[in-house]
């Protein structure tokens, strides 16, 4: 099927990252948010995100005006109605999500594709609450989502082919490289990256190095762009306690389990750079500071 019109539920961080590379990909661009409030500042911060490029000579202004142009914010669901695939881009709470498509099942069109852009729910669960799961699929984009190219598409063991493949064209044509993988825990990427983070965090806890020295181990000696603890901070400490936490309930191996310190982190609401600490104190965001968490 060809794909023409895009819906995107959720206007945070993921939701508009993902609404802006469909609209500059020339693709008419619904977005919906549950309020005003949150419509107004997801698209204050595409607007943003356009303006620094204009600024830094990446985007022309014609262009920015053009892809302003392609997005509609809304509150209404009904104007996904004509939209050939939906991403859902909400909170991670399965409860949340299945409500969202219980509502939205009936309103959008037969022939449409229904996508998560979740990190580690379980996309099965997801497709029954829904009288359509043969089309139902994840796509998860990466953080930030203007910049970094991959899109893991995610089938079940029900997905038709063509759903799936017109997803994959789909995500070729945002200008993105697609990996197809199955709805299993972690999917590709964080079922290898959540582990190296959690060991990250035991090897701090054991005495192995600094916060700063193992930032550096890892881009120094791996090439890595970031350590794990700047890396951590960035993906968000509550993030990663709940995918550990996924993970955890379905292989029940102990490399999956939260760190006692990452629990403790969290439940302080030292969630990374969004909230100003977690690994590192965001005070002065041009020069973060090293947090002493072991002291006694």
């Amino acid at each position: 099927m060809e794909i023409r019109e895009i819906g995107v539920v959720g206007c945070g961080l993921m939701g508009s990252g993902i609404a802006q590379v469909c609209a500059a990909s020339g693709f008419p661009t619904v977005v919906v948010e549950a309020t005003q409030e949150l419509c107004d500042r997801g698209l204050g911060n595409i607007v943003k995100r356009l303006e620094r490029a204009v600024q830094k000579g990446s985007l022309k202004a014609p262009e920015k005006t053009a892809i302003e142009g392609r997005l509609r914010v809304t509150t209404d669901q009904t104007k996904l109605a004509n939209c050939d695939i939906v991403i859902e881009a909400i909170i991670e709470r399965i409860e949340e999500k299945n409500r969202l498509w219980r509502a939205l099942d009936p309103i959008l069109k037969k022939d449409a594709i229904l996508a998560s852009n979740t990190s580690s729910i379980s996309i099965t669960e997801m497709m029954m609450a829904t009288s359509r799961p043969q089309r139902f699929i994840g796509v998860h984009f990466m953080n930030p989502v203007p910049v970094m190219e991959l899109v893991e598409v995610i089938r079940t063991i029900v997905t038709d082919q063509e759903v799936f493949d017109s997803a994959i064209a789909f995500v070729r044509k945002l200008g993105k490289q697609p990996v197809r993988t199955s709805d299993r825990p972690g999917f590709i990427v964080n079922r290898i990256l959540v582990p190296y983070l959690l060991d990250a965090i035991r090897a701090l806890e054991e005495g192995v190095g600094s916060i700063e020295d193992i930032d550096k181990s890892m881009r120094l000696g791996c090439g890595h762009p970031m350590g794990p603890f700047v890396l951590l901070d960035f993906v968000g400490l509550d993030t990663t306690y709940y995918i550990s936490n996924v993970l955890f309930e379905e292989f029940k191996e102990p490399r999956f389990a939260a760190p006692s310190l990452l629990k403790r982190m969290v439940i302080a609401g030292w969630h990374g750079k969004k909230t100003g600490r977690g690994f590192y104190d965001y005070s002065d965001p041009n020069s973060p500071k090293v947090m002493d968490l072991l002291r006694l």
